[in-house]
């Protein structure tokens, strides 16, 4: 790739910009990262537009069951895939493994253990029974889901990617997304967040370019992710604050009692400021009212 002096500005929001040559620089960041793997990102020039496109990694953080379309008829039945393909990543815990994103572009959802019951491996199933079963499955781009089942939760943390370029909104990326795995809910119902491991969570706005928003906070996951949750579940977490969230509850109450003294401080301090004011403009209205009128 070449990574040669540019100037020109890109946006990356409402009113952002970021020059082109500190983007390049990022994107030779990210590339160098992923070297030899298929989540490098790739940048093309089209109508002096500045554009990157790859694939983007967005973990499942949702708390409520989606639902799944009951029909795909576009996709071609083909066998299950095997147990291990339904683990599509590593959740937000396991950071200190250090474990690679998925590097699949492939559809793939982990359930909960509580959404479905787990297949006993010794059951050997006759071929009626293995026709019925498939008679009550559908087909998510080669995955199968029981139709009875069709509402659950993807399971924390689990890793996915869509194939996109930074010029798409939060708005398009979440719909992609979900029309990827077929999800019926509305895109409205969820956002994009950049949650980070100090627990900084930062909500895309509808103006963000998301894979501009990787880019810029670097590759390693194991420092931020992007997560999918729902827009009415989750509150955003400043830096300020994130400093705070780990701190032991003895500490975090030291902290309330520091802050309130200085409270009571500055309350202390402005009512004698005031109260002195008072006191003169109440001594010059009498110095008024005692001075005689003149004609």
């Amino acid at each position: 790739m070449d990574y040669s002096h540019q100037t020109s500005l890109v946006p990356c929001g409402q009113d952002k910009y970021i020059s082109k040559n500190e983007l390049l620089l990022h994107l030779k960041t990210y590339n160098l990262y992923y070297e030899g793997q298929n989540l490098q990102l790739r940048h093309r020039e089209e109508e002096d537009e500045f554009i990157v496109e790859g694939l983007l990694n967005i973990s499942w953080g949702l708390r409520r069951p989606i639902r799944l379309q009951m029909q795909d008829d576009n996709e071609r039945i083909r066998p299950p895939p095997s147990s291990s393909s339904w683990h599509s990543g590593c959740n937000l815990g396991a950071q200190t493994r250090g474990l690679k994103p998925l590097q699949e572009d492939t559809p793939q959802l982990m359930r909960t253990r509580s959404d479905v019951g787990v297949r006993r491996r010794g059951n050997v199933r006759t071929p009626s029974d293995q026709r019925r079963i498939r008679r009550h499955r559908f087909s998510i781009n080669g995955h199968f889901y029981n139709h009875k089942t069709s509402v659950f939760t993807p399971a924390y943390g689990s890793v996915t990617n869509v194939r996109i370029n930074s010029t798409m909104t939060t708005p398009q990326v979440l719909k992609l997304l979900l029309n990827k795995f077929k999800i019926e809910n509305s895109a409205e119902e969820f956002a994009l967040y950049v949650v980070h491991t100090s627990g900084e969570k930062q909500k895309l706005k509808a103006t963000d370019y998301p894979l501009i928003a990787r880019i810029l906070q670097g590759p390693c996951e194991q420092v931020s992710k992007v997560f999918l949750m729902e827009k009415d579940q989750v509150e955003e977490v400043t830096y300020d604050v994130a400093q705070y969230i780990k701190f032991e509850m003895p500490v975090l109450k030291s902290f309330i009692q520091k802050l309130q003294e200085e409270e009571d401080r500055e309350v202390k301090k402005l009512m004698r400021k005031y109260t002195v004011l008072r006191l003169m403009i109440r001594q010059r209205l009498e110095e008024i009212a005692e001075t005689p009128a003149t004609i």
